[in-house]
């Protein structure tokens, strides 16, 4: 009988300390969160670590997916910055179309936080573009007197990536090919806003 028992002693603690895990993994979100937004922490994974650091959670702390930053930054916006939020993210939007109205030749599409709508002030415009050659593109942003820096691509799918440094906000344009964009996987609650879907946010 003592193994059965062993058994039904350690389901319990087995249960504790998953719903102790789930806990902290929220708290760290929520505190990342907070981190990202008041000091624009772009380092995703530094700002989980430093959160569960301030917590004085241990290292095994289970950290919060990127998903869960984004739902924790969604929540903080709506608790504490509802007007500022909503006027940071509208001139995001509006500099985004901007500039998806300058590159409509490619057709570009508004994805990432501005998309989504959990951006913070800091938070970069990202705009995917599709070309079989990325050369046009920078030609044609060369040709505005648009000065932009080349930067290693976020993902393996996109040929290139850009930053520009404007007054309202940084824009990085991804350059994908046009099979890429076809057959990319992407998740159901991933927003990939074209210039009238921006247009009639705003």
């Amino acid at each position: 009988m003592a193994p059965e028992r062993k058994r039904t002693a350690g389901y319990p603690r087995s249960r504790g300390a998953d719903a102790r895990g789930e806990r902290d993994r929220i708290r760290i979100a929520q505190s990342a969160a907070r981190l990202i937004a008041e000091h624009g922490i772009s380092d995703w994974a530094h700002a989980k670590r430093k959160a569960a650091r301030q917590l004085m959670l241990p290292a095994t702390a289970p950290l919060p997916s990127n998903e869960e930053i984004e739902q924790a930054l969604a929540d903080y916006h709506t608790l504490f910055r509802a007007d500022a939020h909503a006027a940071s993210l509208r001139a995001q939007r509006t500099e985004a179309l901007a500039w998806m109205r300058q590159l409509a030749a490619w057709d570009p599409l508004l994805v990432g936080g501005v998309a989504a709508g959990w951006a913070t002030e800091h938070s970069d415009i990202h705009l995917e573009l599709v070309a079989d050659d990325p050369k046009p593109v920078e030609i044609a942003l060369a040709g505005m007197g648009v000065a932009y820096a080349a930067l290693p691509p976020r993902d393996d799918e996109a040929a290139i990536s850009l930053r520009i440094a404007t007054p309202a906000a940084a824009v990085r344009i991804a350059i994908v090919h046009p099979h890429q964009r076809r057959n990319r996987a992407r998740r159901d609650d991933e927003p990939r806003l074209d210039a009238a879907a921006v247009a009639a946010l705003l």
